[in-house]
C-alpha cells in the first residue's frame, strides 16, 4: 500500500493576530484551498496522506507573552484550542502539525509552547514542548526577547510514527541547536517539522542557511512554516516558509504574505541519499 500511496507535504504561512477565531478562520480557508488543489485529482482519498504544518503561535500572535498565559489559563479546562485544531484535522483529513499553542503547566504560573500533532481522524498523536527558549537581544523594534518569563521549557524529544514516515518535531529557536535534530534522526526521523516565528532580522541573516544545514547533515525533509509580516504589537516576522529535500534543495518557498506551499514526499529519496552518502560519525 505504501508504494501506491501519494504523500503530500504542505506548510501554511500566517500573519496571526491576537484573535483566535480570526486565526482559525484563516487556517480553515487555507486548508480548504490546499485540499481542493491536492486531493481533487486523486480518485481514492484512501491512497493519499497529507501532512500540513502550521507556524509557531498559530492561534495567537502579536500580543504580550502574559496574554499567552491568560489564553492558556482560559482554555485549559476544556482544551478548546486543541479541540478546534483537532476538528480541522478531521474535517480536512490531514495530519496536522498545529504549529504551537500555549498549554498551562501543572503549577499554573507558566505555559508550554507546544507543537501538537493530530491524525486525519482528529486524534492527538503527540505533543512537543519547545526546549530552547528565545531569550536574546535583537536589533529590531522589540530589541529584547525573554520567552522564559512566562514559558516553561520542555524536557524531551518527540517523534511521531505514521504509516508513511517518522516525523520529528522542533520549534523555531531549536533550529540553532543541531544536536536536537541529530537525536531525532538517530531515533528514525525522515521528516522534521519547524513551525516558527523568526524575527525579520534573524530570519534574513540565518533562516535559509540553518534550514538547509539541518536538512543536509541529517538527510531529512525539512518542513518549515513561518509567521510573516508586521503584527499588532509591531513585531516583524520573516516568513519564507520552505520545504527542503534531504539533499538540501529548496523544493518550495513562500517569501511573503499568507498562503501555503506543497510538494510530494519521496521516501525513496531519503533512503537513496543515506545509502550513497552514509553520515554515521566515528566519534563517540
Amino acid at each position: 500500500m505504501i508504494n501506491d500511496m501519494r504523500v503530500i507535504l504542505s506548510a501554511i504561512q500566517l500573519t496571526s493576530t491576537t484573535n483566535v477565531e480570526v486565526n482559525l478562520a484563516t487556517i480553515k480557508r487555507l486548508l480548504t484551498k490546499i485540499t481542493r488543489l491536492n486531493h481533487a485529482t486523486d480518485a481514492e482519498l484512501d491512497n493519499v496522506r497529507h501532512l500540513v504544518v502550521l507556524p509557531e503561535c498559530c492561534l495567537y500572535f502579536g500580543g504580550k507573552d502574559s496574554e499567552q498565559l491568560a489564553l492558556a489559563e482560559n482554555s485549559d479546562a476544556q482544551n478548546d484550542l486543541l479541540i478546534a485544531l483537532s476538528q480541522l484535522a478531521k474535517q480536512f483529513s490531514v495530519y496536522l502539525v498545529a504549529g504551537t499553542v500555549p498549554i498551562l503547566t501543572s503549577q499554573g504560573n507558566k505555559f508550554t509552547n507546544s507543537s501538537c500533532v493530530f491524525s486525519p481522524q482528529g486524534e492527538l498523536l503527540d505533543r512537543y514542548d519547545k526546549i530552547h527558549l528565545f531569550d536574546v537581544a535583537v536589533s529590531d523594534s522589540t530589541q529584547q526577547y525573554c520567552e522564559s518569563r512566562y514559558t516553561q521549557k520542555g524536557s524531551k524529544l518527540s517523534l511521531v510514527n505514521t504509516e508513511f514516515a517518522n516525523i520529528g518535531l522542533s520549534i523555531c529557536f531549536d533550529l540553532r541547536f543541531p544536536v536536537l535534530f541529530n537525536q531525532l534522526t538517530k531515533q528514525g526521523a525522515d521528516i522534521i517539522t519547524v513551525p516558527s516565528a523568526f524575527t525579520r532580522v534573524t530570519g534574513k541573516a540565518h533562516w535559509q542557511t540553518l534550514l538547509q544545514a539541518r536538512a543536509i547533515e541529517n538527510q531529512v525533509y525539512i518542513i518549515a512554516s513561518g509567521q510573516e509580516g508586521i503584527h499588532e504589537n509591531g513585531r516583524e516576522t520573516w516568513g519564507h516558509s520552505m520545504i527542503i529535500s534531504p539533499w538540501g534543495e529548496i523544493l518550495a518557498c513562500l517569501p511573503r504574505e499568507e498562503g501555503y506551499i506543497s510538494v510530494d514526499f519521496q521516501p525513496n529519496e531519503v533512503k537513496r541519499i543515506r545509502k550513497s552518502m552514509p553520515l554515521t560519525s566515528t566519534l563517540s
